[in-house]
């Protein structure tokens, strides 16, 4: 039978609980009456004295489980005996009810990679043991998470490799602890699937020259990566995470293509490079003759005037230096 209660939206209920600190002292005068009042009811062989202080002393203690510190940027999401009992979000030292319990799936199922790692060595041994303890805290930190590279095609169907990271935090702890299993896994997921989804709808470059309009992971990086930011926090709103921001990081062609692009950005490059030596090289030509007509050095017919715009043209657009032939004759 399918369970209907996975989908049941769970309201975050923010706890404001009772002052550790005095709660803490409450107990310590609590212990220290119930030993007293055990002292004082075995000097007078009273029973009834002696069974209320252990009572009372086995009380305490038990409460001393409800103490509870959260640090800055930290929340602490409740449960007790299987229901949703209430989240900590402000930090400070607090006393709940000792039968509650911490959650925290990620922590759980990576074995408290995000709890404390604490050495305890021993002076008088040469080996060091490491005790892991998971923390059923869930940090509300600002992260950053390196989502790498990863091959896919552009919208002109090239290979592309793309990598970004993304800026995030935990928005809503209760959230990310009751709606997905693990909210980091579930990032990572949902990143790989964004960027593969928006990377497919813009080429890497403008293969036509004259549309400069067109947006391209080359030339708009930012205006995709918001693109992206939108898109992602839509995926993982239900996580209770916010994406404060997305920056790519690695963009190139896919090795199998990146040879043949290389060329192509080569040959662009002398072509424009060629038109702009060409259209220079016809301004210095025309100047050359108006100068020439205008002082009257030399008259030049139509022909000899082919001939020198061909000669010139030659020099000035040829890749090697102009070897000069003087000419004692005639062109006839």
């Amino acid at each position: 039978m399918e369970n209907k209660s996975i989908n049941m939206e769970i309201n975050e209920k923010v706890l404001k609980p009772f002052s550790g600190m005095a709660m803490l002292l409450i107990l310590i005068l609590l212990v220290i009456a119930s030993i007293a009042a055990e002292v004082w009811g075995i000097g007078t062989e009273n029973v009834s004295v002696m069974i209320i202080a252990v009572l009372v002393f086995c009380v305490a203690c038990l409460l001393f489980g409800g103490l509870k510190v959260i640090n800055p940027n930290e929340a602490l999401v409740l449960t007790i005996f299987g229901k949703y009992y209430g989240t900590i979000k402000s930090h400070g030292f607090f006393f709940v009810n000792p039968f509650v319990t911490g959650r925290n799936p990620v922590a759980e199922k990576q074995g408290g990679s995000e709890g404390l790692l604490e050495e305890l060595a021993d002076s008088n041994k040469k080996n060091k043991t490491k005790k892991a303890t998971m923390s059923k805290k869930v940090s509300t930190k600002v992260l950053t998470f390196n989502n790498g590279t990863q091959k896919v095609n552009d919208a002109m169907g090239n290979p592309i490799i793309i990598g970004a990271i993304v800026v995030w935090k935990v928005a809503n702890p209760t959230k990310a602890v009751f709606n997905v299993d693990d909210y980091f896994q579930y990032l990572s997921t949902q990143c790989d699937s964004t960027i593969r989804t928006i990377a497919r709808l813009y080429p890497y470059d403008n293969m036509d020259e004259g549309d400069t309009d067109e947006k391209t992971l080359r030339g708009s990086s930012q205006e995709i990566a918001e693109t992206m930011k939108g898109k992602l926090q839509e995926r993982v709103e239900d996580a209770g995470l916010e994406v404060l921001e997305v920056r790519i990081t690695h963009l190139s062609y896919a090795e199998e293509i990146a040879a043949a692009m290389l060329q192509r950005q080569q040959a662009a490059a002398v072509i424009s490079a060629r038109q702009k030596i060409v259209t220079g090289a016809v301004g210095m030509v025309k100047s050359a003759l108006d100068q020439l007509g205008e002082e009257d050095i030399v008259v030049l017919d139509e022909e000899r005037k082919a001939a020198m715009v061909s000669n010139l043209l030659v020099i000035l657009c040829g890749n090697r230096e102009a070897q000069p032939i003087v000419n004692s004759g005639t062109i006839y």
